[in-house]
């Protein structure tokens, strides 16, 4: 495959999706929460963001933080977050189901994808979490998703580069893989020529200072604000082949 390598940036807010397109990625996954590893950003957040941005938009469909083990509320939720990315314009979204057992759950997964079209769905790192990759592979594909942004299972895709081009030659184009999690600069090309992958995911991402001049030691809650680094960003796309 001659095709250039593209990247897709997580977006924890509107800033980093304009950095992204900005910088060269193709893409935005949008979320929320990223300490969490992500949860469904805000109505509020899609729009702006849809409306100011051209690249591809992908929110993550995510209720919650930790499993990705829904009950009838939580997926009814899901239903509805789905249709608001469609009548928003968004070109796919970014989600993971899970069963009891750790397996993909493929009848909910299949009623994601059909609920999303024409949408694509891109199937999260809950297949990272599953008990059998290869079967869990077969299933993401039989639900109908796009891609699959993996880090291989382990913390990182840099620790997983043999077992992330075992998946690329088993998706054999049926489905795309798209390491994803400790993606830099310093390995993009490492991870292209050990992967054979053609699509990339990270998010580049580094703590802004709190502008807020007033600021009480005592309150604990104030979090970080995260933000896609430019100049990262467009080293990582200028390193793909």
């Amino acid at each position: 495959m001659n095709t250039k390598a593209v990247f897709e940036v997580c977006a924890f807010n509107i800033q980093s999706a304009i950095i992204a397109e900005k910088a060269g990625a193709v893409r935005a996954e949008l979320c929320d929460n990223p300490v969490e590893g992500g949860t469904t950003p805000s109505f509020g957040a899609i729009k702006q963001t849809r409306q100011k941005i051209n690249i591809q938009l992908y929110p993550i469909i995510r209720p919650r933080s930790g499993n990705y083990f829904y009950d009838a509320d939580e997926f009814e939720m899901i239903g509805q977050d789905i249709k608001m990315c469609k009548e928003l314009g968004c070109d796919g979204i970014s989600i993971g189901i899970q069963r009891l057992d750790g397996t993909i759950d493929l009848q909910r997964m299949s009623q994601v994808v059909e609920w999303a079209y024409p949408m694509g769905v891109t199937c999260n790192r809950v297949f990272d979490t599953t008990p059998d990759p290869m079967q869990a592979l077969e299933d993401i594909i039989a639900a109908g998703c796009e891609r699959i942004l993996t880090s291989g299972q382990k913390s990182a895709a840099p620790l997983a580069t043999a077992f992330l081009a075992t998946l690329v030659q088993a998706a054999d184009e049926r489905i795309i893989i798209m390491p994803g999690a400790g993606v830099n600069s310093g390995n993009i090309e490492k991870l292209i020529q050990e992967t054979g992958a053609r699509e990339f995911h990270g998010s580049a991402r580094k703590i802004i200072a709190n502008p807020v001049l007033s600021v009480n030691p005592d309150v604990l809650d104030y979090g970080n604000v995260y933000v896609s680094d430019e100049e990262e960003v467009r080293k990582i796309v200028s390193l793909m082949l």
